[in-house]
């Protein structure tokens, strides 16, 4: 039995989810002066790229989710998981996660999106999940995560925490960014932008 690794967003997805996410579902004046607030990381980030991803997450779920009341966004998240993401997901990562499965590998997604969403597509699908987790205080958002943003060396690490390696035939891993390098390199068959990576 091996173990499959696999990144969410423009991996398994073809889109950024957790923006697609905020963008329907944080009310629409704190979205517009959040935006105007937000909007020099935002250029420094897809412009300049100056400013790293995980910087401007931590942002935006600071200045879009403080404050707001978290079983609204639950539930919102389940209605996204059912109604929305199947229309995201690339047809050729779902193969490859059924091909996993049918192998009886161990299939986890490594993702610095969200829980909330995640955890309802993952249960869906048959596979585990280590991500990103909002903190939440009294039934309310606290705008921080509960730890560290999912991503870089805090993806090797999570899954190096919950997985021995050594207890698996091999290590196999599906990513597209400079976030998901270090839990590339845990892996024997590693995949970036679904081409084959020397190991």
């Amino acid at each position: 039995m091996d173990l499959a690794l696999f990144d969410f967003d423009h991996t398994i997805t073809d889109r950024d989810t957790f923006s697609a996410f905020l963008k329907a579902n944080i009310p629409p004046r704190r979205l517009r002066w959040g935006g105007l607030l937000l909007a020099p990381l935002v250029f420094g980030y897809y412009r300049l790229k100056v400013v790293p991803a995980h910087v401007l997450r931590a942002a935006v779920v600071r200045v879009g989710l403080s404050g707001l009341e978290r079983q609204a966004f639950a539930e919102a998240a389940e209605r996204y998981a059912r109604d929305t993401l199947p229309g995201f997901v690339r047809p050729q990562a779902l193969e490859r996660i059924r091909w996993h499965l049918q192998r009886g590998d161990t299939v986890v997604v490594v993702s610095a999106s969200i829980d909330l969403y995640l955890r309802r597509w993952c249960r869906q699908h048959g596979v585990a999940l280590i991500c990103s987790q909002l903190g939440h205080r009294r039934g309310r958002f606290t705008g921080r995560y509960r730890g560290h943003d999912c991503c870089g060396e805090h993806k090797a690490r999570r899954v190096l925490k919950r997985y021995r390696l050594a207890d698996y035939g091999a290590v196999h891993a599906y990513g597209d960014s400079a976030e998901d390098h270090a839990m590339l390199a845990l892996a024997h068959h590693r995949t970036y932008r679904w081409q084959p990576m020397a190991a």
